[in-house]
């Protein structure tokens, strides 16, 4: 007969990134944070903020802080309340259920409390205008009034696959009204360093685009390369 595991287990000895790094992503859109990272790090599209942001702006970055339940349990979750940090963003894996809510008004209450940023998972959840109140910023796959269980297993400050991605307690997490996007702890003084020229870039098109620019930049050179051509017929 083998020995019961824990219920719940939580790690401690985590990676946090430094304030000033947690500095560097307040209020860059995730098209950004995309862009720096090379076009990745983005979680699956079901994944949206709470009522499409329609009352209640999601707009949050903080590093993660990982919670993983099984498919229906919010164990890990529930644990991870007296393990954050001001600042970090809870994410919780669900295992992508559908059939319950992965968490309620109550929870994002006491996240709030706690002084989390926000709240992630690939499960739906209830309670919606208590959400609002709550004014967590919040993204999940959309709404289901049906509990879920708090049995466990459930591990927190570890890691998490969630959205096709593999998220790590101590990454950093970005998110608004497009999605959430994942900056790997080790390269976010790369994407850092990246994002500068990134927002310096988008800046000046945005300019050209208010001042009339209506072409594609790029064709005459490709039209001159041979890259592109133009058929009359």
């Amino acid at each position: 007969m083998i020995e019961e595991p824990p219920a719940l287990i939580i790690r401690r000895n985590r990676p946090r990134p430094t304030e000033a790094q947690i500095a560097a992503f307040q209020g860059v859109p995730t098209g950004f944070v995309c862009d720096a990272l090379g076009g990745g790090g983005a979680l699956d599209k079901a994944i949206r903020p709470i009522g499409e942001g329609r009352d209640l702006r999601c707009m949050a970055a903080g590093p993660a802080l990982c919670a993983d339940n099984g498919p229906g349990d919010i164990l890990a979750t529930l644990g991870a309340l007296d393990e954050v940090q001001p600042g970090d963003i809870v994410v919780a894996g669900f295992g992508g259920h559908q059939g319950c809510a992965s968490a309620g008004d109550r929870v994002m209450g006491m996240l709030r409390n706690a002084g989390a940023a926000g709240f992630v998972s690939d499960g739906p959840m209830r309670d919606y205008d208590g959400i609002v109140a709550a004014g967590l910023p919040a993204w999940c796959t959309g709404l289901c009034p049906a509990s879920p269980f708090s049995t466990g297993p459930g591990r927190v400050g570890g890691s998490v696959n969630i959205g096709g991605q593999s998220v790590a307690s101590g990454d950093m997490i970005v998110g608004d009204r497009d999605g959430v996007v994942v900056v790997p702890f080790a390269r976010i003084d790369e994407v850092i360093a990246r994002l500068a020229e990134i927002i310096r870039l988008e800046e000046q098109l945005d300019a050209e685009v208010a001042q009339g620019l209506r072409s594609f930049g790029r064709l005459p050179a490709m039209l001159a390369s041979g890259a592109a051509v133009i058929e009359d017929r």
